[in-house]
């Protein structure tokens, strides 16, 4: 049986306490525990974040609080995250439930992510994920608040979770985000390395690759593949005087 336990709601950057307040407690509400913030902006755990967590305290007080978004996405299988942008993506946005479904139907950790309040997620870090949400809303007024996008997403998963019709795929079928992350690091080094990148063109070309591999979706021996073959080459490139 699937669990909502397995499941991150990791926030980018939140500025606002009674936001990060109201998300404890619509978490609380759905049956939702783990909080993950990426460098608050703000007092996550102040007296008017915990009065608007009002019993999603515990949610607040047990948050994990991370430097950097890869490091809040250590041992997730999928990641989906939440954009008001349908360009430049390797695939377009789903509405909540479509793109929780992907989510839902995967055992082990995932998360969901959602951006800062003013400008959402940066390129950098939507390269991250492998599937994409948008909650449609009415065209003449398309901004909605960060607790009240939450709280869609997390009743979402509430009713996904009472309903478990959903067949799991087996764990081992996906690499997890950090294990992808630290191959693409590597990658980038090797291919600066040879010159087929520029320190200028570097980050528009690696998340270029990025989109392509998100779109696969690796498996854990898929990856190995691919990454064993950047290593034998920074291996070759580091000692061109040995045989193999």
């Amino acid at each position: 049986m699937q669990s909502l336990d397995e499941i991150r709601i990791v926030l980018v950057e939140p500025a606002g306490a009674r936001n990060v307040g109201s998300i404890a407690r619509v978490m609380a509400n759905m049956g939702l525990q783990q909080l993950i913030i990426v460098n608050p902006q703000c007092d996550w755990v102040s007296e008017e974040a915990e009065h608007m967590a009002v019993r999603g305290r515990d949610i607040l007080t047990n948050a994990q609080i991370v430097a950097d978004l890869p490091a809040a996405l250590i041992d997730c299988r999928v990641v989906v995250a939440t954009t008001h942008r349908d360009i430049d993506l390797p695939q377009m946005p789903q509405p909540p439930r479509q793109a929780l479904t992907k989510l839902w139907q995967v055992a082990g950790d995932k998360a969901i992510l959602f951006g800062r309040e003013d400008c959402g997620l940066t390129n950098q870090e939507l390269d991250l994920a492998q599937h994409y949400l948008r909650i449609p809303v009415a065209k003449n007024y398309t901004s909605l608040n960060l607790a009240q996008a939450v709280g869609i997403c997390a009743y979402e998963l509430c009713q996904l979770a009472q309903a478990d019709l959903m067949s799991v795929l087996p764990i081992e079928n996906f690499a997890t985000a950090d294990q992808i992350d630290r191959y693409f690091q590597h990658l980038e080094d090797l291919l600066l390395k040879v010159g087929y990148l520029q320190t200028h063109t570097a980050p528009n070309r690696m998340s270029k690759l990025r989109k392509l591999a998100n779109r696969a979706t690796l498996s854990e021996e898929e990856l190995a593949l691919l990454w064993g073959t950047v290593k034998q080459i920074d291996w070759k490139i580091q000692h061109p005087e040995k045989e193999f």
